[in-house]
């Protein structure tokens, strides 16, 4: 019996190193979160490596990876990516900007949708809505920040604010979703996601603010190789066309 189970025991040692392979931090914004969603279930499909997704603003993430918290890969914003590289947080030699995003206007399903054609066009739909939700720029959304100095060029900073429903992350067009509010202003990538909204469109041309989006190898990872399988797993064929598909621009 005693044989029996101190042969059990080793064997057990013996098998465990094969299937406690650690596992890969990954931390990603909120509008780049449904296109790394697809990147992680095709890594640990053909690697069988586990990833932990979080995902959080862009502001946010440059403050965890500040005060100290582990990861192998973010995906981030160029001026936070610059940020942690000059902290030492980030390889520099590893960024890489890979897309971008534009900035959508959504309304419930059904709903009718405002022209969206001129600046005048948007500051009107703006002002006729009854609550506008958008990311809080206190929380760090790129969006948010963005809106905010925009409203404030546009004249409406005053009346915008005084409906605003501030949504600290995630996906904004859910307040529309749920009749918290009735215009959703966010980046296109995490409009497509909600169920029961509808896009109107883009901002207009002169007021449009692109986002890029890029990744950067942590210095100090701890899962070195299993980082580099990933980030081959982006570069694979048919990146672009899935790009695309979460409403964003491959970048060459």
């Amino acid at each position: 019996m005693f044989r029996t189970l101190l042969a059990l025991t080793w064997l057990l040692f013996q098998v465990m190193p094969a299937h406690a392979q650690p596992s890969l931090k990954v931390l990603t914004t909120g509008a780049f979160k449904q296109v790394v969603l697809e990147f992680v279930s095709r890594f640990e499909s053909d690697t069988g490596i586990k990833v932990e997704l979080q995902n959080d603003t862009a502001g946010a993430l440059v403050k965890r990876i500040s005060a100290g918290e582990s990861f192998d890969i973010v995906f981030l914003t160029p001026a936070g990516l610059t940020t942690l590289a000059g902290q030492g947080k980030i390889d520099a030699s590893s960024i890489k900007p890979i897309a971008r995003v534009a900035i959508g206007v959504a309304v419930k399903a059904g709903a009718a949708h405002p022209a969206m054609a001129t600046v005048d066009d948007f500051k009107a739909a703006v002002l006729a809505a009854s609550k506008v939700a958008y990311i809080d720029p206190a929380s760090g959304g790129s969006s948010g920040i963005y809106l905010d100095g925009l409203f404030g060029r546009l004249g409406i900073g005053d009346d915008v604010r005084a409906k605003a429903v501030l949504v600290p992350g995630g996906l904004v067009a859910e307040r529309v979703a749920n009749g918290q509010a009735d215009l959703a202003i966010h980046q296109v990538s995490e409009i497509l996601p909600v169920a029961g909204v509808s896009l109107v469109g883009l901002l207009p041309d002169a007021i449009q603010n692109y986002t890029t989006y890029g990744y950067g190898l942590a210095t100090d990872r701890r899962n070195s190789q299993a980082a580099e399988k990933f980030l081959g797993t982006v570069a694979a064929k048919g990146t672009d066309d899935l790009i695309r598909a979460k409403g964003m621009l491959a970048l060459p």
